[in-house]
């Protein structure tokens, strides 16, 4: 599943620890998400989508198969 985590981070110019604490997850979570080797479940998926304002099928596409 394809992510747009780091992209949006990077453009807010937040770090992954940052981004961590806002997140209520550690810094190795968030590392994980956007590398994909880590699924988020779905509650922390609605938290990063609405963290960085944007639908949840914008930030996560579940048809992309790249990081399955």
């Amino acid at each position: 599943m394809r992510n747009r985590v780091r992209e949006e981070r990077v453009q807010r110019e937040l770090s992954q620890a940052e981004l961590a604490g806002a997140l209520g997850v550690s810094r190795q979570t968030v590392i994980s998400i956007e590398s994909g080797r880590y699924l988020p479940s779905l509650p922390l998926a609605f938290r990063i989508a609405r963290f960085f304002e944007m639908p949840i099928d914008k930030m996560f596409d579940p048809d992309d198969e790249e990081g399955a």
